[in-house]
């Protein structure tokens, strides 16, 4: 079965606060059994005209479990957390 990938870029507009979602984000992602392969750190555009800001790759077992993390109850509270604090764009994609 395909892997499933949760894919973010993110523009942090309040980092202290930042901080409460980075928190309740990595407990949603422990209980959802995610690997997290990219979490911040440097970025180079290679080519086109992406602006990547802050970028996270986390991997899931499958790509409906990538979407059920999503919609979960644990996830919900850390961008309850998130609002007002970031501008999140946020993919699911089937992996290999």
């Amino acid at each position: 079965m395909p892997s499933g990938y949760i894919i973010a870029n993110v523009r942090v507009t309040n980092p202290e606060q930042y901080e409460e979602y980075k928190k309740w984000s990595t407990e949603a992602f422990k209980a959802h059994n995610a690997e997290i392969c990219v979490r911040g750190g440097q970025t180079q555009v290679m080519e086109g005209d992406w602006q990547p800001e802050r970028v996270v790759i986390a991997k899931f077992s499958s790509f409906e479990a990538a979407k059920a993390f999503y919609d979960s109850a644990e996830y919900l509270r850390a961008r309850q957390a998130r609002e007002g604090a970031a501008i999140m764009r946020l993919v699911a994609v089937e992996g290999v």
